[in-house]
């Protein structure tokens, strides 16, 4: 029985998942539940670490403050998924193959393609040198020591955006001896209405943060920031929210990419030159009504759910539903205590409803923690991961029928 078994094992469909980020394990979780132990499917998940990352706590990290230590195989026990611990190198797509730590090659059927952004740090010379990043927990956890031995200075954060406001705002509270300047093009919260942008502004006046709104960083050198005008700040500490970049693999294995290297997908989530990969998370240009899709958490799951959906109603003879997704809220933590959620419409412009202090920062947290009970509840009822907010007229594509 055993070996009837394995036999029909070895000629199953192979989905292989690459990375375990929140889209990456949605989709893995969705999937085994939806095809549970079935002998003809094979659910593999590829990731660097053991690790997960939890993306939405990094600034937390960076500052030293203590957050629970997750491991994707024990977010995908009892599914079924094998875990694959092992860098991507290289993606065949015509052969159907991924290279793993360039000695392991790995055959797939159909392929997610889930390898989220990393911190841009090629755009300013002398970032990836000079800067500090957080793309990771490794990354958080040397940031906090460097600023634990750091009694006084100049800690600046490159980039006014969502990353930059709550790393500047975390540091200074944490660190109220420090001078910390947050910088960059834009000014912070400027895509919120003005009441929520006013707050996240005398948020930060309070915590004694600098904004320098409208600079642009030149150069990054050991101990300062130059400007494009021919400023230089002095700086003890560097860290780099200045926006984030995908990995060249999909382009290299020849995927249909957008300017930004992320995979062109069909409303299905598929690429739109090789059908048999689906396209998740910050890796994917999901093109909706109102536009592409910008990447959140908000957002990634969603993404990975519905491939995973799309892949089980594949395997059935079933034509994959077209996926829609409509915003719905900009929360931003401002220190342990304080927050400012800007409530949006689909298309992510901002709508008059916002939320402020304490009532804030618990709405931020129980945001941040929803990923655990959402994957568990996927697990016994697979139906559970799929609701979230369609944008009704907002996100109506055309090239969906």
């Amino acid at each position: 029985m055993n070996a009837q078994r394995e036999a029909r094992r070895a000629g199953a469909h192979r989905v292989l998942i690459l990375g375990a980020g929140y889209a990456g394990t949605a989709a893995a979780v969705q999937l085994a539940a939806r095809v549970g132990r079935d002998d003809d499917v094979r659910v593999s998940l590829v990731n660097a670490q053991e690790r997960f990352t939890e993306r939405m706590r990094l600034h937390m990290t960076a500052t030293g403050r203590r957050v629970a230590e997750l491991s994707v195989p024990e977010l995908l026990a009892g599914t079924g998924v094998r875990f694959v611990r092992g860098w991507v190198t290289a993606v065949d797509a015509d052969a159907r193959t991924v290279r793993i730590d360039d000695d392991r090659v790995l055959p797939y059927d159909t392929l997610v393609y889930g390898l989220g952004g990393v911190a841009d740090t090629a755009a300013v010379p002398g970032a990836a040198d000079h800067a500090w990043t957080l793309n990771s927990p490794g990354d958080a956890e040397a940031l906090a020591d460097r600023l634990s031995r750091l009694a006084h200075g100049t800690v600046v954060v490159a980039g006014t955006g969502l990353t930059g406001v709550e790393s500047a705002a975390e540091i200074a509270e944490r660190h109220p001896g420090l001078n910390v300047v947050l910088l960059g093009r834009g000014e912070p919260g400027a895509a919120m209405g003005p009441k929520a942008r006013a707050y996240l502004r005398r948020a930060l006046d309070r915590l004694g943060v600098s904004v320098r709104g409208g600079a642009e960083l030149a150069k990054v050198l050991p101990g300062a920031v130059g400007l494009t005008g021919g400023e230089s700040i002095a700086a003890d500490v560097v860290v780099w929210a200045g926006g984030t970049r995908v990995s060249p693999l999909a382009a290299a294995a020849g995927l249909t990419v957008d300017e930004r290297g992320r995979i062109v997908t069909d409303t299905a989530l598929r690429s739109v030159s090789h059908p048999d990969v689906y396209a998740v998370g910050d890796a994917a240009a999901v093109r909706q009504g109102y536009g592409v899709l910008h990447g959140t958490c908000q957002s990634g799951m969603p993404t990975g759910v519905h491939a995973a959906v799309s892949i089980a109603r594949s395997l059935r003879g079933k034509q994959p539903r077209p996926f829609r997704f409509g915003h719905y809220h900009t929360p931003v933590s401002l220190g342990r205590r304080d927050a400012v959620v800007q409530f949006t419409r689909p298309d992510d412009s901002p709508r008059r409803i916002h939320l402020t202090g304490r009532a804030a920062a618990r709405y931020k947290e129980m945001v941040t923690a929803s990923p655990w009970p959402t994957y568990g509840r996927m697990k016994k009822m697979p139906a559970s991961g799929a609701f979230w907010p369609r944008g009704g007229r907002f996100t109506r594509n055309p090239e969906a029928r």
